[in-house]
């Protein structure tokens, strides 16, 4: 099947300024990230940032000449919004299946990206696509930074939440089985341009708002996310400075 890859990089964060930039075993991140992405069955990889310092870095992992690199609009609210501005100014076709990989996962294995948009491709019914993982501690599954989603029966979002769900009524609140059954969120999604389009184009929503998690403005608007279960580790994304020093520790040992 045929797919595009954007990956959406701004430089300001507000817990690690200039995140796309922080240097990984040599490499900046974002680099990591379209190498990852370019091992990918992807036929174009594009980089949607506003700045111009992170446009310059990113380089064809296949040629070593400069990448493309989309230049974005700096007050988008998310990478969506910058995503779709990119699938806009390109000129892509309503029907193009388009993959969201964060700037932010060095590590994202090629094999979850082609498994979003096949997951996409072959549920005809579904606006976007997305993946997630168990729950495997009763720490993970209590973290808010943590979000999880539950599933129905033939795989369709019911609910992304940061609160600890489902939750078990009759199990002891402290024991393994409070985490049985549970999945992790993953943060990588497929669209197709019309649903990404008309996804971006619906104002807030309150549940949006509330537990601030973007794909609950889709669920809100009757749109139907595909889950499926990751078929590798995503590896480490990079939230907090702990995570790149840990990150660049295990670069170092190899």
């Amino acid at each position: 099947m045929s797919f595009k890859v954007v990956i959406p990089a701004r430089y300001g964060s507000t817990r690690l300024p200039a995140k796309p930039l922080l240097d990984i075993g040599g490499k900046p991140m974002i680099q990591w990230v379209v190498e990852q992405a370019s091992r990918s069955h992807a036929e174009e990889v594009v980089v949607a940032t506003d700045d111009v310092r992170i446009a310059s870095v990113v380089k064809d992992p296949r040629g070593g000449q400069q990448m493309m690199a989309v230049m974005t609009r700096a007050d988008h609210a998310s990478g969506t919004d910058r995503i779709a501005e990119v699938a806009q100014s390109r000129g892509w076709s309503g029907d193009t299946v388009v993959v969201n990989v964060q700037g932010d996962e060095p590590q994202i294995p090629p094999a979850l990206i082609d498994q979003v948009a096949t997951l996409l491709a072959a549920d005809p019914r579904a606006d976007l696509a997305t993946l997630c993982t168990p729950v495997t501690s009763l720490e993970e599954f209590r973290n808010p930074n943590i979000v999880k989603v539950v599933r129905a029966r033939d795989g369709a979002a019911l609910y992304f939440s940061r609160a600890p769900i489902p939750h078990g009524r009759d199990v002891e609140a402290g024991s393994d089985a409070a985490f049985a059954g549970a999945f992790r969120h993953l943060g990588i999604y497929a669209y197709r341009v019309d649903a990404l389009l008309r996804m971006t184009a619906l104002t807030v929503s309150t549940l949006e708002a509330k537990e601030k998690l973007e794909q609950l403005r889709a669920l809100e608007a009757g749109m139907r996310i595909a889950v499926g279960v990751a078929q590798q580790s995503p590896g480490i994304g990079i939230d907090t400075a702990e995570d790149i020093e840990r990150l660049r520790g295990m670069y170092a040992k190899t």
